[in-house]
């Protein structure tokens, strides 16, 4: 098992200390540890996803021709109910 090193300010570790007393402190730290880490990763495929999607609709929209105003107020009435 590794050790690290951080410093932190003095009221977040004596406030830890106060709200997690008697636990094991080592591993609370190695959980939040882990979330923060997953959070992450989910974060990257988040934006990983949206980069794909956004790249395919620039793609998509590259590919169809403008319309005119005019056509777009054609479609625009006849999808009206």
């Amino acid at each position: 098992m590794a050790t690290m090193n951080f410093s932190i300010p003095d009221d977040v570790k004596d406030e830890f200390n106060e709200v997690f007393e008697g636990e094991n402190k080592s591993a609370v730290i190695t959980g939040l540890m882990r979330r923060a880490i997953q959070e992450k990763q989910q974060r990257a495929k988040q934006d990983d996803a949206f980069d794909a999607l956004m790249e395919e609709l620039l793609r998509a929209r590259a590919q169809d021709p403008p319309m005119s105003d005019e056509e777009i107020r054609r479609i625009r009435v006849e999808g009206r109910p």
